[in-house]
């Protein structure tokens, strides 16, 4: 049984979504504040997290949370779950790592939907891997199944959107992807802006193993290619 963490501190928030969830099939573990949050995540990750950005008085305690939690896990998916709708919060929550971001007014059942297609993506972790399984385009290698990415052998610690998005413009060297293909490949539907920022963040994790890396192009008005 898939087990979430829901990081809420509102009490009638954090029991509706517990009790939605444990509907769906889930283990669900709540937690009221980022400390006792943190302090369950050292004992044991969960397979799912979602969190509020607001927690008691630390009004930008989720996101230490998932700076946190990033620190243990570069693959445990992250769902922030907050009222706070403004850009800003957005892009720095994608940035810190989360896979996704819904505000408080999406539905139950859209919740769901947006944590089962994340699982259906970790999933496939658990499955060895197969040679069909593995894209290599020159210093850069893909494992399909484990979800692991490798820039001249050594590992990038890439989200499971990241390595969707890169899987994406590598499978196909020169090709424009735009951005619907992008939200396509990997389960996510946000803005431009949000698309944007996670380009970033990739070639900030790739030039952090090699200065000189510059596979990733943009192709302005039309989207993204990976170079050959």
């Amino acid at each position: 049984m898939r087990r979430i963490a829901i990081v809420e501190d509102e009490p009638a928030i954090r029991a509706n979504c517990a009790e939605a969830l444990r509907r769906h099939g889930y283990e669900v573990a709540t937690y009221a504040s980022r400390p006792e949050a943190l302090a369950a995540f050292r004992t044991r990750l969960p397979d799912l997290a979602l969190v509020d950005i607001g927690l008691g008085d630390e009004v930008d305690g989720g996101f230490t949370l998932t700076r946190e939690l990033r620190a243990m896990s570069a693959t445990v998916p992250i769902i922030f779950l907050s009222a706070r709708d403004s850009d800003f919060d957005i892009v720095a929550g994608l940035r810190l790592g989360a896979d996704d971001y819904l505000t408080k007014d999406a539905s139950l059942p859209h919740l769901a939907a947006r944590i089962a297609a994340l699982f259906r993506r970790s999933e496939l972790l658990s499955a060895p891997p197969a040679t069909e399984d593995i894209v290599e385009r020159g210093p850069l290698r893909l494992d399909i199944k484990r979800l692991t990415a490798d820039w001249q052998g050594k590992r990038v610690d890439l989200t499971l959107t990241e390595f969707w998005m890169v899987n994406a413009l590598a499978r196909h060297p020169g090709h424009v992807k735009d951005r619907d293909a992008l939200m396509r490949d990997a389960s996510i539907v946000v803005d431009d802006s949000t698309i944007t920022s996670h380009i970033k963040r990739i070639r900030r994790k790739f030039l952090a193993l090699d200065p000189a890396f510059d596979r990733i192009a943009t192709v302005y008005g039309m989207g993204y290619r990976w170079g050959e």
